[in-house]
């Protein structure tokens, strides 16, 4: 791969494996064979940013595990021709933390599976 830029904004009383993040972008892309330069970031935010965004963008009042936002959507904005700019994905850490508990799973297993879901929706993929 050329080329791979993941931001990663976290809040900071979050405690997220940014490397295992970074990990599962990377497995994704290559696994898709996306191989041009490409730019993806994650955030990680409290419920209450959470439902904003879902009262904003999908008029639903409540907060849930995870957004995806892509750039082929909305507004047309210039980028530069030599990097792939995929979108932001956002995830709801409390939320991740409750479903955690709720399946008895770890919570860097949960995250880096609502991002590798949300990256697939990225990249065009969609539930059927």
């Amino acid at each position: 791969m050329n080329s791979i830029s993941i931001p990663i904004y976290v809040e900071s009383r979050y405690k997220i494996n940014r490397k295992k993040i970074k990990e599962t972008v990377i497995k994704v892309l290559l696994k898709q064979q996306i191989t041009s330069p490409v730019e993806v970031s994650v955030a990680v935010i409290g419920n209450r940013k959470m439902r904003v965004l879902n009262k904003k963008y999908r008029d639903i009042d409540k907060s849930t595990n995870v957004l995806s936002f892509s750039q082929t959507e909305g507004e047309a904005v210039m980028q530069p021709p030599d990097k792939l700019y995929l979108g932001d994905i956002v995830l709801s850490y409390p939320k991740v933390v409750e479903e955690c508990a709720r399946d008895n799973m770890l919570i860097d297993d949960r995250v880096n599976e609502l991002v590798e879901h949300s990256l697939m929706h990225l990249l065009g993929f969609h539930h059927r």
